[in-house]
C-alpha cells in the first residue's frame, strides 16, 4: 500500500508547487540559508574529491610539507561539509515541522468552517487521510527531498564540470552513457506509471470490498455467502498482484539498469584511461581522482529518480490538502446576533440584537414555515411547499415513513442547509438574516445516533455550554435523569468516556446527551426521537428526562414511536415532502387517516 502512495501523480503540478511555495514562503530564509549549507556541502565533497590530483602530485613531486599543508586543507574543508550537513538538516526539520504545522492549522480550520453539507456528501477517510497520510507525506518529502534535490544537483552539475577539467575526452563518452541512463529513465518512468495507476484503481476496488464485506461478515455468514466472496475476493487480488508485479518490475529496474550502465562506463572508462596514461597523453594524477567522479556520477542520477517520486507523491498530497483547505466555506449573510444573560443556574435568557439598536428584544420561540420547498441536490424536492408554525412553548411532532422529510425540517431550523424558496422566521425575523452561530446558540439537539467526545463526562455535559460551573452540570444531569447512575460510577463525573462512550450503555449515552442540551437552556429544542434503540425502563428513564428538558420550551420532535408525541400539542404528518395531515392526537385518530392507521397498527412506519 505504501509503494502505491510513493508514485501517486498530482493532475496540476503547476498550481500545487505555487502554492506549495506560499506556505515555505513563510520560512524563505531559512530555505535560503539551508541552501547555502547544501551548496556548501556538495562543494565541499567535490574538493575534496578532486584533491585527489594535487595530492598524487606532491607524491610524485615528493614534497612531504605541500602534501601536509593539502592534507589539512583538506581535512578542514571536510569539517566544513561536516558542520554544513549537520546544520542543514537540522533546520530542514524545523522547516518542514512548520510547514506542516501551518497546513494542520489550514486545514482543520477550514473543517471547521465548511457546511454540513460537504461533510454529507464527502467520506470521512477522505477528509481524514489529508490529516494523516497526505500531511506525513509532505512531512517526509520536505525532511529528506528538498535538500536532497539541491545536493543532487550541486553533485551532478559539479562532478561533471569536474570531470570536464580534468579530461573532455573520457567526460564526452561518460555523457553517452547518461544520455542511455536518461532515456531508459524515461522508458521505465512511463511504464511504471501505466501500471501504478492500475494498481490504484484495483487497490481502491479491494479495500472497498473488503470494508464491506468485514462490516456485513454477519450476513455474510447468515446466508452463507462465504465461498462466492472470497471467490470474489481472490479475482480481484489477482488483478491487484499483477498490476503490482508489472508496475513495480519497471519501478525497480531502474537503479539496477542505472547501475549497471554506470558499471559498464566505469569499466569502460578506467580501460581508455589507462590506455591514455600509457600513452602519456594525461597523468596518472588526473586520472585517479576522475574514476573516483565517474564511479560517484550515478549515484545522482539514481537519487533523482528515487526523490523525483517522493516529490511527485508530495505534490499529489499537497493537491488534496490545498483542495480541501480551497473549500468555499459555510456562508454567513446573517446581521443579527444573540445577547446572552446568564445567572449560572441554568437559567439562560436569550435576546435579539438588531444593528443600529442598543437594547436587545427577549427570544421568545416562535418558529414557523412559509410555503418551504428544498431539494438537496437542486433536482429532486424532499420538502414540497411546507406551512407550520411553532408557537413559543408548544411541542411539535413530525410522524412519517423514511424520507418522508422529518429530519430535513430539523436541518432546515438549524441553518445546516437554506430553502430553495419560501422562508422560516423565527420570532417574526427570516433566519438567513440571523448569524448562523447566534441561531444554533439558542437552538437545542438530543439525536437518535449521540456522538460523546473523548473526556470526562464533566467535560462532555459541558460541551453544550463551556464556561460552566461543576453545581451547572449536576444541575443539568438531575433534569436529564442522569445523575444517579454517574454518581455510580467509579469515578462519577471525572469518568473518561472513550469510543464515543463505548464504556456506557446505549441509554446512559442517551441521558448524557439530554444533560448536555439542558446544560445549554435553548429556547428551542430539536429531538430526533432518542428512544428507539433501548429497553422499556431506560425508555422510561429518558422520556422523563426529556418531558423536564421540554418544559417552556418550544420543542420539535421527529417521531418513531407514535406512543411518545401523544401529549403534542401538533403532530405533522408527512408524506414525500407534503404534510397531508395535521392536529393534535385525538383530531387525527378522529380524522381516521394515515396517523389513524399508523397507531392502531392497520399501517406502519417505512
Amino acid at each position: 500500500m505504501a509503494r502505491v502512495a510513493a508514485y501517486n501523480r498530482p493532475t496540476d503540478i503547476k498550481k500545487t508547487f505555487k502554492e506549495l511555495l506560499f506556505y515555505l514562503g513563510h520560512y524563505k530564509y531559512f530555505l535560503i540559508l539551508i541552501s547555502f549549507l547544501v551548496v556548501v556541502a556538495g562543494v565541499a565533497n567535490l574538493i575534496g574529491t578532486f584533491s585527489i590530483k594535487w595530492l598524487i602530485s606532491y607524491v610524485q613531486a615528493d614534497d612531504q610539507k605541500g602534501m601536509i599543508r593539502l592534507i589539512v586543507l583538506i581535512a578542514i574543508n571536510y569539517l566544513i561539509g561536516s558542520i554544513s550537513t549537520f546544520s542543514y538538516t537540522q533546520m530542514m526539520v524545523i522547516v518542514s515541522q512548520k510547514v506542516v504545522k501551518d497546513m494542520r492549522n489550514d486545514l482543520f480550520t477550514k473543517v471547521d468552517k465548511l457546511p454540513v453539507k460537504y461533510f454529507d456528501t464527502t467520506e470521512y477517510g477522505n477528509i481524514m487521510s489529508c490529516f494523516t497520510n497526505d500531511i506525513e507525506t509532505v512531512s517526509e518529502a520536505l525532511n529528506n527531498a528538498f535538500a536532497a534535490i539541491i545536493d543532487n544537483f550541486v553533485q551532478l552539475v559539479g562532478t561533471l564540470i569536474c570531470m570536464f577539467l580534468l579530461t573532455y575526452q573520457l567526460t564526452l563518452i561518460v555523457l553517452v552513457f547518461y544520455l542511455i541512463m536518461a532515456i531508459y529513465l524515461v522508458f521505465a518512468g512511463k511504464k511504471s506509471k501505466k501500471y501504478f495507476l492500475q494498481q490504484q484503481n484495483y487497490l481502491g476496488k479491494l479495500s472497498g470490498f473488503s470494508e464491506e464485506a468485514i462490516r456485513g461478515i454477519k450476513v455474510i455468514k447468515v446466508f452463507n455467502h462465504e465461498e462466492e466472496t472470497l471467490k470474489e475476493f481472490g479475482d480481484l487480488n489477482d488483478k491487484l498482484a499483477i498490476s503490482s508485479k508489472r508496475a513495480l518490475f519497471f519501478a525497480n529496474s531502474m537503479v539496477p539498469i542505472v547501475m549497471a550502465i554506470s558499471y559498464f562506463n566505469y569499466a569502460l572508462v578506467t580501460i581508455l584511461g589507462g590506455i591514455f596514461v600509457l600513452n602519456k597523453t594525461i597523468d596518472i594524477s588526473v586520472l585517479s581522482p576522475y574514476l573516483v567522479f565517474v564511479r560517484q556520477s550515478s549515484m545522482p542520477i539514481n537519487r533523482f529518480t528515487q526523490q523525483s517520486n517522493i516529490i511527485l507523491n508530495s505534490l499529489a498530497s499537497c493537491e488534496r490538502i490545498f483542495a480541501l483547505i480551497g473549500k468555499k466555506a459555510e456562508i454567513d449573510e446573517g446581521t443579527i446576533q444573540v445577547d446572552e444573560v446568564d445567572d449560572n443556574k441554568l437559567n439562560r435568557k436569550f435576546y435579539w440584537h438588531f444593528p443600529n439598536q442598543k437594547d436587545g428584544v427577549e427570544i421568545k420561540g416562535d418558529v414557523r414555515f412559509e410555503n418551504v420547498c428544498f431539494s438537496y441536490d437542486g433536482k429532486n424536492l424532499v420538502l414540497n411547499d411546507i406551512s407550520l408554525y411553532a408557537k413559543p412553548g408548544q411541542k411539535i411532532a413530525f410522524v412519517g415513513s423514511t424520507g418522508a422529510g422529518k429530519t430535513t425540517i430539523t436541518n432546515l431550523i438549524s441553518r445546516f442547509y437554506d430553502v430553495d424558496s419560501g422562508k422560516i422566521t423565527y420570532d417574526g425575523i427570516d433566519i438567513k438574516d440571523i448569524k448562523k452561530d447566534d441561531l444554533r446558540k439558542t437552538l437545542g439537539m438530543v439525536l437518535q445516533d449521540t456522538h460523546l467526545f473523548t473526556g470526562s463526562i464533566e467535560e462532555n455535559i459541558k460541551f453544550g455550554k463551556l464556561n460552566a460551573s461543576h453545581q451547572e452540570v449536576v444541575a443539568a444531569a438531575k433534569l436529564a435523569n442522569a445523575d444517579s447512575f454517574i454518581r455510580r460510577l467509579p469515578n462519577g463525573y471525572n469518568t473518561i468516556l472513550t469510543s464515543d462512550g463505548s464504556n456506557l450503555s446505549q441509554g446512559q449515552r442517551q441521558l448524557i446527551a439530554i444533560a448536555r442540551a439542558a446544560i445549554s437552556n435553548p429556547k428551542v429544542l430539536i429531538l430526533d426521537e432518542a428512544t428507539a434503540s433501548v429497553d422499556t425502563y431506560t425508555e422510561k428513564l429518558i422520556q422523563q428526562g426529556m418531558d423536564k428538558l421540554m418544559e417552556n420550551r418550544t420543542v420539535f420532535v421527529i417521531a418513531h414511536r407514535l406512543s411518545t408525541v401523544r401529549n403534542a400539542n401538533a403532530i405533522i404528518v408527512l408524506e414525500h415532502g407534503k404534510i397531508i395531515e395535521r392536529g393534535d392526537h385525538d383530531d387525527l385518530l378522529n380524522q381516521k387517516g394515515r396517523y389513524y392507521q399508523l397507531y392502531t397498527g392497520m399501517s406502519e412506519l417505512e
